[in-house]
């Protein structure tokens, strides 16, 4: 995979953003790869103790959660993963999406994005359009340290000519971005600075306590709390109120045989009146 033409430039400017935080990270940012998660997952680098990210200014064959395509655009999206190596001892993954969602929703208020909402397990909304998403996937353990890839996809802005799904409504950072008139826009290096400065103290606090310590600030930002939603899984559909979630990410819907744990399955609005508890 070559190196981004502006690698150099995107890189020192990252270092600045960070600082001393810096040296947590090894990141490389490259031109053009068929997918980030793919790239970490296939050739994992070598422990040596930091966060490794891989930035692509294009993926090719990005993927979403359920092998769906996540589409990128040439300086209109910052596609990025991260490889991150559970401690001995650390909790199980489970609620770990959720985790960088919460990170990303930070990072995104920081830069002056307001209403910025998470819809579980894995998107980020604001004003009910999708403005970024996530794909956690774990690394096979075959007797080393488990570790999970973290992928990260942010629309920065859409290109007039995108052809995007009707049933999907989706944002950019440059429509929803608070700012003084005449303010450039954050640059691709700052947000990810950004967001792996948010990221990185929250995968601290994972570490030592699984997700119950920061379930609080995720049930903040719940897209749909307390209204009616639909559950659609593999094999089944069901309907409820959604109640938040559970200590280890689990999504609660209340329903009229009671709260319901979810583990798994994607998240919509239902129209009219919700289940009763």
């Amino acid at each position: 995979m070559p190196a981004s033409p502006q690698a150099g430039e995107h890189l020192a400017a990252l270092c600045a953003h960070l600082g001393g935080l810096a040296n947590a990270f090894e990141i490389r940012w490259v031109a053009e790869c068929a997918s980030t998660n793919s790239a970490l997952l296939d050739a994992p680098p070598a422990d040596d103790g930091r966060v490794h990210v891989l930035v692509a200014d294009r993926q090719s064959a990005g993927r979403g959660r359920r092998g769906r395509p996540w589409l990128s655009w040439d300086d209109a999206s910052l596609t990025f993963s991260a490889l991150w190596r559970f401690p001995p001892g650390a909790p199980a993954p489970a609620g770990l999406s959720l985790v960088a969602g919460l990170a990303l929703a930070r990072a995104l208020e920081r830069l002056g994005v307001p209403g910025v909402q998470l819809k579980w397990p894995n998107d980020v909304l604001v004003h009910g359009a999708k403005l970024a998403g996530i794909l956690v996937e774990l690394l096979p353990g075959r007797g080393r340290t488990l570790a999970a890839v973290i992928g990260i996809g942010i629309n920065l802005r859409l290109p007039a000519d995108i052809d995007l799904p009707a049933a999907i409504p989706v944002t950019a950072l440059d429509r929803v971005l608070e700012q003084p008139p005449g303010h450039p826009p954050p640059t691709r290096s700052a947000v990810l600075a950004a967001v792996l400065g948010e990221l990185h103290p929250l995968l601290d606090i994972f570490a030592a306590a699984g997700f119950p310590p920061l379930r609080s600030a995720w049930q903040q930002r719940n897209a749909f709390a307390d209204l009616p939603v639909c559950i659609s899984g593999e094999n089944d559909t069901l309907t409820g109120l959604c109640a938040g979630v559970d200590v280890d990410g689990a999504l609660l819907l209340r329903t009229g045989h009671g709260v319901q744990r979810v583990l798994a399955g994607d998240v919509s609005l239902r129209p009219g009146p919700g289940a009763g508890a």
